[in-house]
């Protein structure tokens, strides 16, 4: 499937927080994102509780270690919802 793909504004806030190792870490992944969001090495997985609660399937990628890009898909449009640690599930 082609994708199209947007971000809303506290993702951008939060990727330009991170130190400059890590920005280049989630561009790295981006590059394979763009490909295939679900391909095996991204760790990509379906976040359920906060799914529940924003009633859309929210998806997590993972960028290392504790560093999640979280995303949600609707039809051909992948929205970049947030940057950050674990505690963006909450």
């Amino acid at each position: 499937m082609s994708y199209q793909f947007r971000a809303i504004e506290e993702y951008w806030r939060n990727f330009y927080a991170l130190p400059d190792r890590q920005k280049e870490l989630v561009r790295e992944k981006w590059e394979k994102f763009k490909v295939n969001p679900f391909d095996p090495s991204l760790g990509t997985h379906k976040i359920h509780g906060l799914s529940a609660r924003a009633k859309h399937t929210i998806y997590s990628v993972v960028i290392e270690g504790n560093l999640r890009v979280l995303f949600r898909i609707d039809g051909n449009v992948i929205t970049t919802l947030d940057v950050g640690t674990h505690t963006l599930y909450q």
